[in-house]
Parts: structure tokens; C-alpha cells; sequence
């Protein structure tokens, strides 16, 4: 298939990076890598974007940290970068509006530079148009637009998996999400993705958009264990980039403390959704 014909994708990753570890960069990697294979898809970008503070998770230090150390783990990334929108918000934003935000900001962006067809502008340095051009060939000639990428959520099969939690999303927000946008799943071999897909009937209905990948060089690095670990006193060297760890050590970031921040504060979407629930 010719790179014209492929879709271009951006990946999207939502979530705490709290702090980013070496296996959220992994997924971009590891999605890209999927994406590009099937021969009908072309990765463009990926971007990491910090939820902000309203999320009130239990252990959440401030998106100014968190933003800071995403920005430091992909300073010498070519292709994936930081969004700050999403960690700006006053108010907790709901995954489905991140992704529309960020696939309206390509729209918009396409709009402001249109691709204009190399064969026109070839020509009309060399002479005027004349009357007598057939009106097919004019079309032909015209400014192309080019296609706008569309924007794709990327996450691990834990995400995938909360959807079945109770009132934690809308189930209006799951169908968009995976009917409008789609998911790229990055799971450990032999995980269950494909049975939770089966057992969700919106998720089956939807499953062309939904991209299950499989991590076989297996990586179980979580934000938690990094935590625990350091309010332990024990090393992450090669467990995160070495510039977050050293942002983490200069401003020691996480201990028992900061672990105990939110405590006993309903998360955000459980509190929002539980109180539509009710009206």
C-alpha cells in the first residue's frame, strides 16, 4: 500500500505518570511498531498528556511535577511529546474530551495549511490558465487538502478492563470513545484482553477498533511499585529515564506523605458519575 493510502495516527496516552516510568514509553513504541505493520496505518505522533489535579487519586503529587518529568523522559524523543491542556484544567475532563480536543486541534491545523498540489504551482509560475482547460483537469489541479490524522487512545489492558467498573465511566463515553477513536491495547502476553472484548458487547461490536498488542518482551514497571520503592529508600535506576529520577531525588518528590495525599477523597469521575446517576 502506498504511504499515501495509509491513515495517519496520532497516539494518544491519558493518565497519571505519576511519576512516567520506562514502560509508558514502551507502549508508544510498542504501538507504533503494531500500527505501522499492519500496513495500513502510518504513527505521526504520540502524546503523553498528565490528568490534572481534580482527578483527586490517592498519591497524586501536583501536574506541575508531573508534567516536568514527562517533559524530561521525552526530551530527546522525535516523535512523541507533552501536552499541557488536559493537566490545565480547573476541572476533571473526561478521557472522551481529551480525544476530542486533541482531533479537533488537527482539524483545525489542517485547515490553516492546506496542501497545495505541487503540479499547480509548477504551472502557474510558467503561464496563466486558459479558458479552454477541460474542467476535469482544473479539479485535479486544484489545492488538496490532506487527510487529518485521526487520534487513537493508547493504554494498557488495565484500562481497558475498568471499564466494567461501576459509575468509574459512562457507558456513552465508552461507546464513542471506541467507535469514534478506537483503542490500541498494549497487554502482556497471555492476559485476558481479548476475553474482557468478548464479554463486553459494546466492545465486540467495535472490535475493528480496537487494536490488541501484544508485549512479548515482558516490562512490569508501574508508577506504584516506583513509589513504594522510593518511599522505601530503594534505587529506580533503570526503572524511569535518568533525568526523572534525578527531578525526583532533587525535589523528593514521593514519600509516605505525599502517598496519603487524597486520601479518603472520592476520585473524581466515580464522584461526578455516581451523582448523575442519581438525578
Amino acid at each position: 500500500m502506498e504511504n499515501s493510502e495509509k491513515t495517519e495516527v496520532v497516539l494518544l496516552a491519558c493518565g497519571s505518570f505519576n511519576p512516567i516510568t520506562n514502560m509508558h514509553l514502551r507502549l508508544f513504541e510498542l504501538a507504533k511498531d503494531y500500527m505501522n505493520g499492519t500496513g495500513r496505518y502510518t504513527v505521526v505522533k504520540g502524546i503523553i498528556s498528565p490528568v490534572g489535579d481534580a482527578y483527586k487519586k490517592k498519591g497524586l503529587i501536583p501536574a506541575y511535577h508531573r508534567v516536568i518529568m514527562a517533559e524530561l523522559a521525552t526530551k530527546n524523543s522525535k516523535w512523541v511529546e507533552v501536552d499541557t491542556w488536559e493537566s490545565l484544567q480547573k476541572e476533571w475532563k473526561e478521557t472522551l474530551k481529551v480525544l476530542r480536543h486533541h482531533q479537533e486541534k488537527l482539524e483545525a491545523s489542517n485547515c490553516d495549511h492546506p496542501q497545495n498540489s505541487p503540479t499547480l504551482e509548477r504551472l502557474g509560475r510558467k503561464r496563466k490558465w486558459t479558458e479552454k482547460q477541460d474542467s476535469s483537469q482544473k479539479k485535479s489541479l486544484e489545492p488538496k487538502t490532506k487527510a487529518v490524522p485521526k487520534v487513537k487512545l493508547l493504554c494498557g489492558a488495565d484500562l481497558l478492563e475498568s471499564f466494567a467498573v461501576p459509575n468509574l465511566w459512562k457507558s456513552e463515553d465508552i461507546t464513542q470513545i471506541v467507535a469514534n477513536y478506537g483503542l490500541i491495547c498494549v497487554t502482556r502476553a497471555g492476559n485476558d484482553a481479548q476475553k474482557f472484548i468478548y464479554e463486553s458487547d459494546v466492545l465486540w461490536k467495535h472490535q475493528s477498533n480496537i487494536h490488541v498488542v501484544n508485549e512479548w518482551i515482558t516490562n512490569d514497571i508501574s508508577s506504584t511499585k516506583i513509589r513504594r520503592a522510593l518511599r522505601r529508600g530503594q534505587s529506580i535506576r533503570y526503572l524511569v529515564p535518568d533525568l526523572v529520577q534525578e527531578y525526583i531525588e532533587k525535589h523528593n518528590l514521593y514519600s509516605s506523605e505525599s502517598e496519603d495525599r487524597n486520601a479518603g477523597v472520592i476520585l473524581a469521575p466515580l464522584r461526578r458519575n455516581t451523582a448523575e446517576a442519581k438525578t
